[in-house]
């Protein structure tokens, strides 16, 4: 008995080591599956961000285009040290800042009007100034086209007519036009930014300037506006960005005016010469991406060491200033910016859909014959398939890499997540039309067995990269209203970490995950600069198509078309409120 006993004994002490070591080999194959997932993140991201651009820089000093033998010089950043060049950098920051500028303006005032006042219907307004963002540009772009044209536009006719004036008032190929232009999708940007920054702002702050004697206009200036200099600075900064980046305003309005911006500059450099000079055009993206980094070093200056508390423990209610008969002036003046922004350009859709010939409004040139053109051409029918393919599987995966990216930089002390938010972040100072560029060489430098160039894939890629930043944000700010019990409580009880992703923390998420879907559902329909340097022959876009269309004189196939697009973006605005509205009933 003793012996047996003895026996036995050293078996269950082996049997308890081994027990012992598998739960000592738990937590390395959790770090090690944690380390591979780290390390796949910064290897998406990195080539969805710092692969183009590393190849942007390679192709800046390669003599020849993407894929052919050459040598390497400095002749491009050569060829942009010139006046010209001078000239479209001064142009481009000018048309920048005057349009930011402006539109900071009116954001602010139109944030104030919703959040801080009691003008009538304000849910309601706040919808309708939104809407313009959500269009694409393009569109816009070109019914502002058809609106302003100094020789047939339909507002200067209508101002002849009612004035027996010989001289068209409005020029949209001008300065003037292209900031205007830019302008209705800036301020609508920059008011989605604002608006709740009023919303949270304690307003004993102001009370207590106003009880010290100070106006409404000096507690405005001195408290208000300096307790809301980070979010008005990032705002700034933001549009400045969007404004030195923009591509549709200067391509239709000022490239008619011999007006040039960089974007257009680059997009001509390649396009419009008899020889592409892909050197030139990579070398000047470049030079964006350093101005884009000195721009964000200087933000980080302006912000530097300076607190400021606009919230605080105490609990408060916003306060509603009481605007008497003047309320009315305010909704009127919110009624307005839809009508100019939204209204005008969407009837003008409408109505060159109807006409003949654009220019030549009369009953007798009433027709349908341009839904008849449309709806029998396979080239359209074919960018509208690819623009939803790619809408919902680039949406798709955009918010799947934001939210992983978002759980790990935020609900995680992992080494390497400030890398990998890094990296995230990365494309948001990165234009279209210089990412496209960058993927142009990337793409190109592919090994064969990886035919990604000149594919479908190659505009996902893109996609993807310029709507992760989005993704990030939106999931990050969801995840950080959760708390950290829910989902350890989901791995005690044996679930894996893309389970307690998909069943826990999205599932609680998901209104904001469906809200980010439908934001980066509606960056994929209105992308152009860089879908204009990456598609091929049956890769082809309804912004593309919509491009080629309008370069050849058919407005009025545009216009169709226009309303098309107008059709899903009131759509998927519609799904968009509903889920808002839905997240907001379960706070």
């Amino acid at each position: 008995m003793t012996d047996n006993t003895a026996g036995a004994l050293p078996g269950r002490n082996i049997a308890a080591l081994g027990s012992a070591s598998a739960v000592q080999t738990w937590p390395s194959r959790y770090l090690s599956g944690k380390n591979v997932l780290v390390a796949t993140l910064i290897v998406i991201l990195g080539f969805l961000a710092v692969y183009p651009l590393a190849m942007l820089f390679y192709g800046s000093l390669h003599s020849t285009p993407p894929g052919m033998a050459g040598e390497f010089n400095l002749n491009g950043y050569r060829s942009i040290m010139n006046w010209t060049n001078f000239v479209v950098l001064l142009n481009t920051i000018g048309i920048s800042l005057a349009k930011t500028i402006p539109s900071l303006a009116l954001a602010v005032l139109l944030a104030w009007i919703i959040a801080r006042t009691d003008t009538p219907w304000r849910d309601k307004l706040e919808v309708l100034i939104t809407l313009p963002f959500f269009i694409p540009p393009i569109l816009t772009a070109m019914a502002w086209g058809m609106l302003g044209n100094p020789q047939v536009g339909l507002l200067n006719q209508v101002w002849k007519w009612m004035t027996g004036a010989t001289v068209s008032p409005i020029n949209v190929y001008s300065y003037g036009g292209i900031i205007w232009h830019m302008m209705q999708y800036s301020t609508p940007f920059l008011f989605l930014f604002i608006v709740d920054i009023f919303r949270a702002m304690d307003p004993s702050l102001e009370e207590s300037s106003r009880m010290c004697g100070a106006s409404r206009w000096r507690t405005f200036r001195n408290i208000t506006l300096i307790l809301m200099l980070p979010a008005l600075t990032n705002s700034f900064i933001l549009s400045l960005i969007r404004g030195i980046e923009s591509f549709e305003s200067p391509l239709f309005f000022g490239t008619p005016a011999k007006i040039e911006v960089i974007t257009t500059e680059i997009y001509n450099s390649i396009n419009h010469r008899a020889t592409p000079d892909y050197q030139y055009a990579t070398a000047l993206s470049f030079a964006i991406m350093v101005l884009m980094f000195v721009l964000v070093v200087w933000q980080w200056w302006l912000l530097k060491g300076r607190t400021f508390t606009t919230v605080t423990g105490k609990g408060y209610s916003p306060n509603i200033m009481k605007l008497g008969p003047w309320k009315w002036v305010t909704f009127g003046f919110c009624i307005l910016f839809f009508i100019v922004t939204v209204v005008l350009p969407v009837g003008q859709l409408i109505i060159g859909s109807f006409f003949k010939f654009f220019g030549f409004y009369s009953w007798d040139m009433l027709t349908t014959e341009h839904y008849v053109a449309v709806a029998n051409n396979a080239e359209v029918w074919r960018a509208f398939f690819n623009t939803m393919l790619l809408g919902l599987l680039g949406a798709t995966a955009v918010m799947t890499l934001g939210s992983i990216v978002a759980y790990v930089s935020i609900r995680t002390k992992w080494r390497g997540r400030r890398l990998i938010d890094a990296l995230a972040w990365l494309p948001w100072m990165m234009p279209g039309m210089v990412l496209g560029i960058g993927f142009l060489w990337a793409f190109a430098m592919l090994p064969g067995p990886i035919p990604i160039y000149g594919t479908i894939w190659a505009l996902m890629l893109a996609y993807v990269a310029l709507g992760t930043p989005i993704s990030v944000r939106v999931m990050s700010s969801a995840y950080a209203q959760l708390a950290y019990d829910l989902e350890e409580c989901s791995r005690v009880h044996g679930a894996t970490f893309f389970q307690t992703m998909w069943r826990i923390l999205i599932a609680l998420a998901w209104p904001s995950f469906a809200v980010g879907w439908v934001l980066a559902f509606f960056g994929i329909m209105r992308e152009l600069s860089a879908s204009i340097l990456l598609y091929s022959v049956g890769s082809e876009v309804l912004s593309v198509v919509l491009l080629r269309l309008w370069s050849n004189g058919l407005a009025e196939q545009v216009s169709v078309i226009g309303l098309m697009m107008m059709l899903l973006v009131i759509l998927f605005r519609w799904v968009q409120l509903k889920l808002i509205k839905s997240r907001i009933s379960t706070l």
